[in-house]
């Protein structure tokens, strides 16, 4: 029972592995698949793929010949994560590390072909060596690097690298000492999925390495929590307790990435108003403020000029925008009894939310009615920049 339960859960680490990276896959080349960085990330991703499908493969169907792709990879990954390491630090490592790289890559991708166990464990002590040497080397690279030479954003990117080879340096060693430590499984999917983490993380969040870390602490402490609280209810032992630790942290690592991915994707395809200002191909307000009513968000926008103004006293009406360029039903200006019932009659008649100025001579408004539900401090914004480019456009037209 144990040892099909072992066989389960290495095939179900070995899809959560493949389920992560392809979602850090689909990140990286939506971003810029041709970029020289992530070339190299993707080579990299591309090779763990290959290690875990052929884990699955071999153990759904049986055949000893997937075991070329798990090794393949193993001897390749090293190297990947070599480059990688070169690319971010903007320079190249010493030409023995290099060497010492490219012959360990050379050496174990030929061992690859000879899939069966009958050369290990010399073979498996040879590429344990291999990939120990080479995680610590691109540490080394990473701890040693010139911090002034990289912008902070290229500091923050090789440093979530630096915290994520130190997960896999022991892992790596447990994956190839599981009968010394006599684990029950293979636990190398779990440092791959912080590291799509991390990764996928890099373009949605500016937290610095000590949130990143507490973050991490704060997930792996509830699925140990859990892990230990399942073992002991049902009895699971030593073994089904750190399977079931593992299913956990696998779980709770892919639902994080997939938020985060998700999260992502909707940003890049976020057709939000800034979208709009930045394609805006003209110098007229009018036109302008014409184009942007075909967005969603602001859609029955109402012009507000000439006529529809007369009722007003211009005088008040300036020194209201003078106050509140965008006027917030939610949050009006603080002035005197005759701006406040204009700001209210302003509201009243149009049924508004907001009430942006576009000309101060003479005056144009727009009316917007947009949704509760709607509204967030990022478009709050938009409409200040809204606004500002506007009047901006006026001005510049009238001179």
């Amino acid at each position: 029972m144990i040892a099909a339960a072992n066989i389960l859960m290495v095939l179900f680490l070995s899809c959560a592995a493949l389920i992560g990276l392809g979602l850090l896959h689909a990140v990286l080349t939506r971003q810029d698949r041709w970029n020289p960085i992530n070339r190299r990330f993707i080579f990299g991703v591309r090779l763990t793929m290959l290690l875990f499908a052929g884990r699955a493969l071999a153990i759904v169907t049986g055949m000893e010949e997937f075991r070329f792709f798990v090794l393949l990879a193993a001897g390749l990954i090293p190297l990947a994560v070599f480059l990688l390491t070169e690319g971010l630090l903007r320079r190249h490592a010493p030409a023995w590390m290099k060497g010492v790289m490219a012959g360990g890559a050379t050496l174990f991708g030929i061992t690859a072909f000879w899939w069966s166990d009958s050369i290990d464990p010399y073979r498996l002590i040879g590429l344990l060596a291999f990939q120990v040497i080479g995680f610590v080397l691109s540490g080394w690279l990473v701890l040693f690097r010139d911090r002034a030479s990289l912008s902070q954003a290229e500091n923050r990117m090789v440093g979530r690298l630096g915290v994520s080879l130190l997960f896999f340096i022991p892992v790596s060693l447990a994956d190839f000492l599981i009968l010394y430590f006599d684990l029950p499984l293979q636990f190398s999917a779990l440092a791959v999925l912080f590291l799509c983490w991390l990764a996928v993380g890099l373009a949605r969040s500016s937290d610095g390495h000590r949130a990143t870390l507490l973050n991490f602490a704060i997930m792996t402490g509830a699925a140990i929590a859990v892990g230990l609280f399942l073992g002991i209810l049902g009895g699971l032992g030593r073994d089904g307790t750190l399977m079931a630790i593992a299913a956990i942290m696998a779980t709770v690592f892919l639902i994080v990435i997939y938020a985060d991915a998700r999260s992502l994707r909707v940003e890049q395809n976020s057709i939000g108003l800034l979208r709009h200002l930045a394609k805006a191909d003209t110098t007229d307000p009018m036109v302008f403020l014409r184009d942007l009513r075909a967005h969603p968000l602001v859609d029955g926008a109402v012009m507000v000029d000439g006529a529809a103004l007369a009722d007003f006293d211009q005088a008040v009406l300036a020194h209201i925008f003078n106050a509140a360029p965008v006027l917030r039903a939610a949050e009006p200006p603080v002035l005197n009894a005759a701006a406040e019932d204009h700001i209210k009659h302003l509201f009243d008649r149009y049924a508004a939310t907001h009430i942006i100025l576009v000309d101060d001579a003479p005056f144009v408004l727009i009316a917007l009615a947009i949704p509760s539900l709607g509204l967030s401090p990022q478009v709050e914004l938009e409409l200040d920049v809204v606004q500002r480019m506007a009047a901006l456009m006026a001005k510049t037209k009238e001179a």
